[in-house]
């Protein structure tokens, strides 16, 4: 239970880091994941019906821009869809490899 506690404590101020900036970053068309070490990545005004793959290990997408997408647990835009709709995010623990925003 004592290695749980740090844990939950880590993600939870980042879950409070996100959502206090997450208006403010909303109007910047933003995505938003989580990265390595629990590093919080971001990518402003992406690209419209354009599979991007994530270099390294991607988790919990949030999507503040406008726009729906969809993010892959494989590259190059492949396997089971999880679409998000505008202001939207999926839980902390879902992995993905790679995603397309505004896909036609």
């Amino acid at each position: 239970m004592r290695l749980c506690r740090p844990l939950v404590a880590m993600l939870g101020g980042l879950a409070l880091a996100l959502t206090s900036t997450g208006s403010a970053l909303a109007a910047d068309d933003t995505f938003l994941w989580i990265g390595p070490d629990g590093k919080a990545y971001s990518i402003t005004a992406p690209p419209r019906n354009k599979c991007l793959d994530m270099a390294q290990e991607a988790r919990g997408p949030r999507n503040l821009t406008k726009r729906p997408l969809v993010v892959y647990p494989r590259k190059r835009c492949k396997g089971t869809a999880t679409r998000l709709a505008a202001g939207h995010a999926a839980p902390a623990g879902k992995h993905f490899a790679s995603v397309v925003f505004d896909p036609r």
